[in-house]
């Protein structure tokens, strides 16, 4: 079989890329706690400017959208001054970059938000799992639902951030409604549970997520905007599934194709498990989309291949690959053995584990 399709250029809306291989959204905590990307990012995006697209780490679009320690913001002067570098970067390397904005909703503790404010959410159901805070690992705190007149302020930070985005240098943007987080806290009738415009019917759950996508997309272009979805994640927050997953999704997918955007990034299965893809109907909602789809999660080389030239995906998205493999695309072009960088390096700390690894591997950061 031919390797061409997954190492090929091609189009996602008005970005070119030059190859299929994604760099997937991974959380790392190397800002500072006012979200302020350190000069690290510069090499660690640098490092990894060969992939066809670069998706940033989820990026808060306010401090109320926090809910994790050291991570980046773009809501501020200081943001923006501090990610330009890296897309300078990645741009002088001849890669392309999105930054990923990112609400975290109810996946939050009191002590990441200002004053010691509750976190918001569709409906005060406290979330399962931990949150990263200064002090570890810590319970997400009890959240408090938002008011109706609320939720065009949201929608204006997503607007705001997008704004900030191209003052950056981005070449767009992607819109996180996946793993647990607000947008999909108002999708799923599991977490919402309102009886206002934004709950009940599906209509009404999807509201949110749309207004913000097109927003964000009268500032960018559709053809410069992605979506990521998690149909099926319940990892995060331990966010039970919605109760008509399928029905739900191909409604969203098929809204957003009218809005003609540039890709649909889906994590097919369970995160941080068992994958389970076979559970939903991925195909129903790429048609449904109409447009580029980003798949997303456990996919190894052959996989990746198989998908692309098969004509299953339009791009794959690799995730904890690209932590120890900066050069990622060539060993994958090339067959050659990944290196499996320590999960201590994961999130927090310094250079070691982010863009450098400590002797017998240091050859490749």
């Amino acid at each position: 079989m031919s390797t061409a399709a997954l190492f090929s250029p091609t189009r996602l809306g008005a970005i070119e890329v030059r190859n299929r291989i994604a760099m997937a959204p991974l959380t790392r905590s190397r800002a500072d706690m006012d979200g302020v990307q350190t000069p690290l990012a510069v090499d660690y995006y640098g490092q990894r400017a060969s992939a066809g697209l670069i998706i940033t780490e989820a990026t808060n679009i306010s401090r109320q959208g926090r809910g994790y320690a050291y991570t980046p913001g773009l809501y501020t002067d200081a943001h923006v001054a501090a990610w330009k570098p890296v897309t300078d970067a990645v741009h002088a390397a001849g890669g392309r970059i999105v930054v990923q904005l990112w609400h975290v909703g109810r996946m939050s503790h009191t002590s990441l938000q200002e004053e010691g404010a509750a976190p918001v959410a569709p409906s005060a159901i406290q979330a399962g799992g931990h949150v990263f805070t200064e002090a570890g690992y810590v319970p997400p705190s009890m959240p408090r639902a938002l008011a109706t007149e609320e939720i065009a302020g949201i929608v204006d930070d997503y607007r705001q951030a997008a704004r900030r985005a191209k003052d950056a240098g981005f070449d767009g943007v992607e819109v996180h409604a996946a793993n647990g987080y607000l947008l999909e806290q108002f999708l799923r009738d599991s977490t919402n549970h309102r009886d206002d415009r934004y709950g009940g019917s599906v209509e009404n759950r999807a509201r949110l997520l749309l207004e913000v996508t097109a927003a964000v997309a009268e500032v960018w272009g559709a053809d410069r905007v992605g979506l990521r979805l998690s149909p099926l994640s319940t990892a995060i927050g331990d966010t039970p599934l919605d109760s008509r997953t399928m029905e739900t999704h191909l409604y969203v997918a098929r809204r957003l194709g009218e809005l003609g955007l540039a890709y649909l990034h889906v994590v097919e299965g369970q995160l941080h498990a068992g994958n389970g893809a076979d559970d939903f109907d991925v195909k129903a909602l790429r048609d449904a989309f109409g447009g580029a789809y980003l798949a997303n999660n456990g996919y190894d080389r052959q996989r990746a291949l198989d998908a692309t030239a098969g004509g299953h995906a339009d791009m794959i998205a690799f995730g904890k690959p690209f932590i120890g493999n900066p050069d990622l695309v060539e060993r994958l072009r090339t067959d050659t053995p990944l290196f499996d960088a320590p999960t201590a390096g994961y999130f927090g700390g310094g250079a070691e584990g982010y863009t450098q690894f400590t002797a017998p591997q240091a050859n490749v950061a």
